[in-house]
């Protein structure tokens, strides 16, 4: 799966000439991200500070080589932004947007799934990926994260994902990837695309799991850490206090029918030998705690 990003990875930025678009563009660019391109197709041939502009993303990715996207369009287009940036030869989808019907996330999730299977969508509704001092896609704030590794960040949470990459940083522990998948209902990557990725990767070698209410993806990660990790793991689900029925923030994050709840999450996490930390900053600890027992620090 092609979650890693780094220096080399080239980035079109769907909406580049958008408000949201531009400023996170530039900032990425700024960052130290190559932002090859942005699309519309009204202002081709133009260009934002510099980043030429093309009326399509296979346009974009023929002239430049991009292999990812990043789509800031808003939730009606972003189906066919998705689709656009697979045909265009993308290899892998940020899409930050929020508010997408669920219907239109079941489709192309889908579609992608069936028809193009070496593509890997990130969201929708997500901050996207950094790996630190490398690459950074989304709207995550480059300064908050320390480059080096030795840890791994997955998260549903967006808010959360930042306070886990500044308290590890606050610690003096870097990071080597940090990706938020987001908390649509039908996310186009799950946890356990990323662990898989992590217990691969030779550079990680541990993991931080953020989690919330609603679903069962927490459960199904307890299972795959439990059955096929060898790295250690901490965590931290959000929404202990949540009402059942009740929608707390994200569309995904609610408790239905007695399942899915933060207590439910938290128990199968700790059967599979992982830290479950009982507020954010307990979560940080407990990964802090890993680092120091192994030396990775």
């Amino acid at each position: 799966m092609s979650i890693f990003v780094d220096e080399t990875t080239k980035v079109v930025y769907q909406g580049l000439t958008g408000s949201q678009g531009r400023y996170y563009g530039l900032l990425n660019r700024d960052y130290g991200t190559q932002v090859v391109a942005g699309t519309n197709p009204r202002k081709a041939g133009t260009d934002v500070d510099g980043i030429p502009v093309f009326a399509t993303v296979a346009d974009a990715v023929e002239a430049t080589g991009a292999t990812a996207s990043c789509i800031f369009i808003p939730a009606a287009g972003v189906k066919a932004a998705v689709m656009e940036a697979a045909e265009g030869g993308i290899e892998f989808i940020v899409c930050i947007t929020e508010g997408v019907p669920a219907q239109d996330e079941a489709w192309f999730f889908n579609k992608l799934k069936r028809d193009f299977p070496g593509v890997q969508l990130l969201g929708p509704n997500c901050p996207g990926i950094i790996s630190p001092g490398k690459c950074n896609i989304g709207i995550t704030a480059g300064h908050i994260a320390k480059p080096g590794g030795p840890v791994g960040i997955v998260s549903r949470s967006g808010t959360l994902t930042y306070q886990a990459l500044y308290e590890l940083k606050l610690r003096d522990i870097g990071v080597t990837t940090c990706v938020g998948i987001g908390g649509g209902p039908v996310p186009g990557t799950s946890f356990i695309d990323c662990l898989e990725v992590f217990e691969a990767a030779p550079e990680t070698k541990a993991v931080m799991l953020i989690g919330e209410i609603g679903g069962s993806a927490e459960e199904e990660a307890a299972e795959f850490i439990k059955n096929k990790m060898s790295k250690p793991v901490s965590a931290y689900i959000a929404g202990v206090t949540a009402p059942a029925g009740k929608k707390m923030g994200h569309a995904g994050a609610i408790v239905s029918g007695g399942k899915g709840t933060a207590q439910g999450k938290m128990e199968a996490l700790q059967a599979a030998g992982v830290r479950v930390g009982r507020n954010p900053t307990e979560a940080g600890e407990h990964m802090v705690d890993i680092v120091r027992e192994h030396g990775w620090s």
